[in-house]
């Protein structure tokens, strides 16, 4: 009887067509697994797939931006703005709680709820390749309707945002990225000497740089982002790709000896934009999913998908930014070099990579389990952003969480209980909003729960994270057909992209310091 009422639910909650087409990926193994073999029905299912997802939702250019509730040319031009899916609605204070009444909606209690299938590597990995295209406005005062971003997955935590703090980053020689060797690794160089950044680097920054002590700054690493910097796990994987730049840049060297150095550095910025938009579709977007097809990085896809309606200019919505605030996922202390460490002291720890490893990190992010992505679950000292992203989702006006469930082909909720059927969260939920229909977009994201217990989001998120993500990075130019090709990568090139599936790929042959065999999974041992 419970699973008959489980299944009623999740069809009224879910609509009919949303939840036969999650049935219908998420059984029959065999039967998917027997199509992925046959390469060209593989690649039409994959084309096929992504392009049904992501027309989910009407595609870009968005009709608004953060910048005025009308349309207007700069409106639809000027992308310091960040895009909206859904216009504007004033006037909904009445039936909603004070925004620091809905954020103890997050607040974790003696225990964090751990995540079935997903290791702290995959909060990590999330965080730092968001945190390259959604960028917030962090100058004071503080506009959340503004963004920093360039809108692409251009790795500029490593590269950096513009040209200049790019040159600022290389050696002009080679192709090569500027590094230290330090306890037999390859690290970016230190930014600063005394508590002041160094004049050969004086075109970077890093954030909330003034508030460090002189002893933090001379830790910091002078790379091409400012926020490379901000947090161990950010840190490490930013480390893992100079070294893979470099690496990159010295075959690369050898193999074509009349190349130039701005060919070389080029060449290799290319293949590790388009390594990492892989990763992204191959083993993030894959994670994700409790899907038994396996979606893959086609270099024939672009081709499929250059014909459809939605394959615009990239340009990041506010939607889109305020959905990745996954920090339910983090520990309250995190797995560094075998110790536990409270998260606040993760913040700025570059110093913490070279005295543990490289490779070791990886390892121990790997083995921790992360925390579910839900209400109740968000360490104390993270609090703060959940009370600003609620403070954004209302300064921005942002339509109620059940207006955003129409627009992505969700049937309107009518009870609390079919947000969630945790009593602790419908009560809850209840007892803060006059009606389902007050509910906060921010609030009603995390309170939902996973379509199955493989899913490692909620269905609402998930839909929102799979249009928007898939929809970013296929637009990417370098994907381009006229693009992807031996003559912008090279020969050798193509053949590292093609030869690459997983981030425990790219470590293995970056950690000359410590070549043992390392477990490297966003995925937990246990769920596997």
């Amino acid at each position: 009887m419970a699973d008959k009422q489980t299944k009623a639910r999740s069809i009224a909650t879910d609509g009919a067509v949303n939840r036969l087409r999650f049935l219908a990926l998420t059984h029959g193994r065999p039967l998917w697994n027997a199509a992925q073999r046959v390469q060209p029905v593989r690649r039409r299912l994959n084309a096929t797939l992504i392009d049904q997802a992501i027309r989910e939702m009407p595609g870009r250019p968005e009709p608004l931006s953060t910048m005025a509730p009308y349309t207007s040319w700069a409106s639809l031009t000027d992308r310091t703005y960040s895009g909206r899916h859904l216009p504007p609605v004033p006037d909904q204070e009445s039936g909603r709680p004070p925004v620091e009444r809905a954020a103890d909606l997050f607040t974790r209690g003696d225990s964090m709820i751990p995540c079935p299938k997903s290791t702290v590597l995959f909060a990590y990995f999330a965080q730092w390749f968001t945190d390259g295209f959604l960028r917030s406005d962090v100058s004071e005062p503080r506009d959340p309707r503004r963004s920093t971003s360039n809108h692409h997955i251009d790795l500029n935590p490593l590269y950096g945002l513009d040209a200049t703090a790019t040159a600022a980053v290389r050696t002009f020689e080679g192709g090569l990225l500027k590094s230290q060797i330090v306890n037999g690794g390859e690290f970016p160089p230190y930014l600063c000497e005394q508590g002041k950044i160094k004049p050969e680097f004086a075109d970077l920054s890093v954030v909330r740089f003034e508030m460090l002590p002189e002893a933090r700054r001379d830790t910091l690493f002078a790379l091409g982002g400012d926020r490379g910097n901000v947090q161990v796990g950010f840190t490490m994987l930013t480390v893992l790709f100079l070294r893979e730049h470099n690496r990159v840049a010295r075959l690369l060297a050898e193999h074509y000896r009349d190349w130039d150095d701005e060919r070389l550095f080029q060449t290799a910025r290319n293949i590790i934009i388009t390594l990492v938009i892989k990763l992204v579709v191959e083993e993030y977007i894959n994670h994700i999913t409790p899907y038994h097809f396996r979606f893959v990085l086609d270099p024939r896809l672009s081709t499929h998908l250059e014909r459809v309606p939605w394959h615009r200019e990239n340009w990041a919505s506010v939607e889109f930014n305020l959905v990745y605030r996954w920090h339910s996922l983090i520990p309250s202390t995190l797995d560094v070099g075998g110790r536990e460490t409270p998260v606040a002291e993760t913040l700025f720890g570059s110093a913490l990579i070279p005295e543990v490893g490289l490779g070791r990190l990886f390892e121990d992010a790997s083995e921790q389990r992360a925390g579910r992505i839900c209400l109740f679950n968000t360490d104390p000292g993270l609090r703060d952003v959940d009370v600003a992203s609620i403070a954004d989702s209302r300064a921005l006006q942002l339509a109620p969480y059940n207006d955003y469930r129409a627009h992505c082909r969700f049937p309107r909720v009518r009870r609390f209980e079919q947000v969630s059927g945790d009593p602790r969260v419908s009560e809850a939920l209840r007892d803060l909003y006059r009606s389902v229909d007050d509910l906060d977009l921010y609030v009603g994201l995390f309170a939902e729960e996973p379509g199955s217990p493989q899913a490692v989001l909620p269905p609402l998120l998930t839909k929102i994270i799979a249009i928007d993500a898939f929809s970013q990075a296929l637009t990417n130019p370098l994907l381009a057909p006229r693009v992807l090709n031996a003559e912008t990568f090279s020969p050798l090139g193509m053949k590292i992209i093609a030869t690459t599936r997983t981030l425990s790929d790219v470590l293995h042959r970056n950690v000359p310091e410590d070549p043992q065999p390392r477990f490297v999974s966003m995925t937990w041992r246990g769920a596997r």
